[in-house]
């Protein structure tokens, strides 16, 4: 049985952003292939911290994906 690669990517986007948003970036980045998890901490609910297969999809991809629906965002690190 061969290992699966995770890792993950922290995104912000803007403080700004509507609770509809939030939850349609959330749903969205869930349905993608190669996503394992999708955490918007309750008290800083504009970063999104996404899990994800490296093989299968890329940061960029889902930098794309939030930016499409909530407007301007960004990889952050820790």
């Amino acid at each position: 049985m061969a290992d699966i690669k995770l890792t993950d990517v922290t995104i912000h986007m803007d403080r700004e952003t509507d609770a509809d948003t939030r939850d349609k970036v959330e749903t969205t980045l869930r349905q993608q292939q190669g996503v394992v998890s999708v955490h918007m901490p309750e008290n800083r609910n504009h970063l999104l911290i996404v899990e994800y297969n490296p093989d299968v999809t890329t940061s960029m991809h889902m930098l794309a994906t939030v930016s499409r629906l909530a407007g301007h965002s960004e990889m952050i690190g820790l």
